[in-house]
């Protein structure tokens, strides 16, 4: 897909992954939707800073062989959020530290991520820590946590 090829290597560039991009038809207009993420998260500062990136790399390679798409298009760049599922090392290793609901073998598990490399996700449930090959794993899912006290410890020191 040419749009792909021109953003790919410029979100790369500023140092986030591209998690998703789909084009869609809305009405007489095309939706360019772009989904970025990095180690840490991002927040609304990184999106608006993406976003222009991408914008100018678009409007340049647009000026130069012609457009995308026919008519006009809406950019529209975000996070995958919370509800994107942990599929691939690098979704693991951008997650470490946060609580995490996964099936490991024949089980489904909480614990938090401790580390996570190329060959798997170590884990710590209830206070057990252990290393999980992708292999034996599915896919993550995220769970939200609206108090942490060991958050409020880290705070006091």
């Amino acid at each position: 897909m040419r749009i792909e090829s021109v953003i790919a290597p410029v979100i790369a560039g500023a140092g986030y992954d591209l998690e998703e991009l789909k084009v869609s038809q809305a009405g007489r207009r095309s939706l360019v939707r772009v989904l970025v993420d990095r180690q840490g998260g991002i927040n609304l500062d990184a999106v608006a800073e993406v976003s222009r990136l991408i914008s100018n790399a678009l409007d340049a390679e647009e000026e130069a062989h012609g457009a995308f798409v026919q008519g006009t298009y809406t950019l529209e760049v975000g996070s995958p959020g919370t509800e994107r599922p942990l599929t691939l090392p690098r979704h693991w290793r951008q997650k470490v530290g946060r609580l995490v609901e996964a099936r490991v073998g024949e089980d489904t598990v909480t614990g938090r991520i401790v580390e996570a490399d190329d060959r798997g996700v170590t884990l710590d449930v209830s206070g057990e820590t252990t290393t999980v090959p992708y292999g034996e794993l599915g896919a993550g899912r995220i769970q939200l946590e609206f108090s942490r006290s060991d958050a409020a410890e880290d705070e006091k020191e």
